[in-house]
């Protein structure tokens, strides 16, 4: 009898063919979804309505992965979510097989290959190494060392136009109470060298345009984790007069989607200067405002989107004085709603409701630019669905397709609109 440890409560797991080895499990037990690049056995399976991706590998390997995604959900960064591992597995002839680590498969995400297509747009290449960028530099922050950062161990998920990234694989990490220089520079360059290689992979293919400088956009992720990580961390100096510097650099990092837990503040001996640095940051700035205003739990930049809409909605209503959390409350249940409940139940695994209303404001911007009037917002809804949201491919669980090839790939489309409508950026 296997032995099942850190399960969450899901009894129907129980009952799976553990004495198999995965690779030989019936097809019945399994969903056909892509999977990225590994070196292990790795399967998704269906159970109550909740898909889960097994990956069967050497005891050392599962129980120390185990422990360091419950590491990173406790540390609230992106990472699937672990479920538990099966241990002490063995076949009808009594062999041992290797252990299985279960995790919750991460809805309406993305593995990179299923983004490209044909007709990939550059700009989303690079929106997507800013999201893994993004991604190390939180790593980092909470002191998680990946060793193998790459698109392959990356999942997407749509973000109003941009993509947030998760750390699907911690074969290969640990966490430290800090990292050094050192460490975060071998992470980053070992994560240069792997996505030069996979968009190689991609342009070998015919995935990607034979014009792409493809060193470029793997410097991308260097120049963008630098970047991010200078504004995060590093000090700032400044007159006593120019205290207002101080308000900037709180702003900044709010824009940027941090919150500043902890702010080192020295002065020098005159008492003439300030020296500033920001110490503990927190992200998820506007997702946790939208989230305790509304209760909606979304990405960083759709909760941005939807504020600036609830902002509006606000000004629109002649409500600036009254109670945020009132109006909060009748921006939900007078404008969001409505919006998502105009989705049709089938279509309803297209998209999250939250990019679906990202999208239907884009949508209508561009039918009230070209109307030269300001459609109602239901309107664009109803023609959104029709229009735009039919001819997508459900993205609930994405793509179900046979292999983990690229050519056995749907293309997920780059962009919600057609070519003739760029997507705007989002509004600062």
């Amino acid at each position: 009898m296997p032995r099942f440890a850190s399960m969450a409560a899901d009894p129907g797991l129980l009952a799976l063919p553990w004495n198999t080895p995965l690779a030989e499990w019936p097809q019945h037990h399994l969903v056909a979804l892509p999977r990225g690049i590994s070196r292990h056995v790795v399967r998704f399976i269906r159970n109550r309505g909740q898909v889960y991706a097994l990956k069967e590998a050497a005891e050392r390997f599962v129980v120390r992965e185990n422990r360091l995604l419950r590491d990173l959900e406790r540390l609230d960064v992106p990472s699937v979510d672990s479920v538990g591992i099966v241990l002490d597995r063995v076949d009808a002839q009594g062999e041992p097989i290797d252990p299985i680590l279960i995790t919750r498969h991460l809805s309406f995400s993305l593995p990179y290959r299923a983004v490209f297509s044909r007709t990939l747009r550059p700009d989303t290449v690079v929106r997507l190494v800013d999201a893994l960028a993004a991604l190390l530099v939180r790593l980092h922050l909470a002191g998680f060392f990946w060793g193998d950062c790459s698109l392959s161990n990356t999942l997407f998920r749509r973000d109003a136009g941009a993509f947030a990234a998760y750390l699907v694989d911690a074969e290969t990490g640990d966490l430290h109470d800090e990292l050094s220089p050192g460490q975060r520079s071998y992470d980053l360059d070992l994560a240069h060298t792997n996505i030069f290689g996979e968009l190689m992979d991609l342009q070998a293919g015919g995935y990607l345009s034979e014009d792409l400088e493809l060193l470029e956009l793997a410097d991308t992720v260097v120049e963008r984790y630098q970047r991010l990580w200078a504004e995060l961390t590093e000090p700032e100096e400044f007159d006593t007069g120019e205290m207002y510097r101080l308000e900037q650099r709180i702003q900044r990092l709010n824009d940027l989607g941090f919150d500043v837990a902890e702010l080192d503040i020295h002065t020098d001996f005159d008492g003439r200067h300030i020296r500033i640095q920001p110490k503990v940051v927190d992200a998820g700035h506007h997702s946790r405002r939208l989230l305790r205003l509304t209760g909606l739990d979304v990405e960083e930049n759709q909760a941005r989107r939807l504020l600036n809409d609830l902002d509006a909605f606000r000004a629109a209503t002649e409500q600036q004085y009254e109670d945020e959390e009132i109006v909060a409350h009748q921006w939900l249940t007078e404008v969001f709603e409505p919006v998502v409940q105009a989705v049709p139940s089938e279509l309803r695994g297209k998209l999250e409701p939250a990019e679906v209303f990202h999208e239907v404001l884009e949508h209508r911007w561009y039918r009230s630019e070209s109307a030269h009037r300001e459609l109602p917002l239901l309107e664009s809804a109803r023609s959104y669905v029709d229009t735009v949201l039919r001819t997508r491919p459900d993205e609930r669980e994405a793509l179900p397709r046979g292999d983990d090839t690229l050519t056995d790939m749907e293309a997920v489309p780059d962009d919600t609109l057609t070519d003739m409508e760029p997507v705007r950026d989002v509004e600062p």
